[in-house]
């Protein structure tokens, strides 16, 4: 299972969420099939992980999607941009 976190080209927000295959799902995100994420395409992976289970990636999603764990992100998407 991979948690990843993309952002949007067209005004840099930050989307977090957890797969099996990183590929096919930034080309759905990018494709509009995900509601809360087609008005801002396109997208872009910056950041992801792997976990050998799912409850270990849905709890690092759930990190991510807190206030300190979007902070880190926000971090890493700097560090990306640069």
């Amino acid at each position: 299972f991979y948690v990843y976190a993309i952002y949007s080209l067209k005004d840099h927000r930050i989307y977090v969420g957890l797969t099996t295959n990183t590929d096919k799902r930034l080309k759905e995100h990018n494709a509009g099939r995900t509601r809360s994420t087609k008005a801002y395409c396109p997208w872009q992976i910056f950041y992801y992980e792997f976990f050998s289970t799912r409850e270990s990636a849905r709890n690092r999603e759930k990190y991510f999607k807190s206030g300190i764990g979007k902070e880190r992100l926000r971090e890493k998407l700097i560090e990306y941009l640069k």
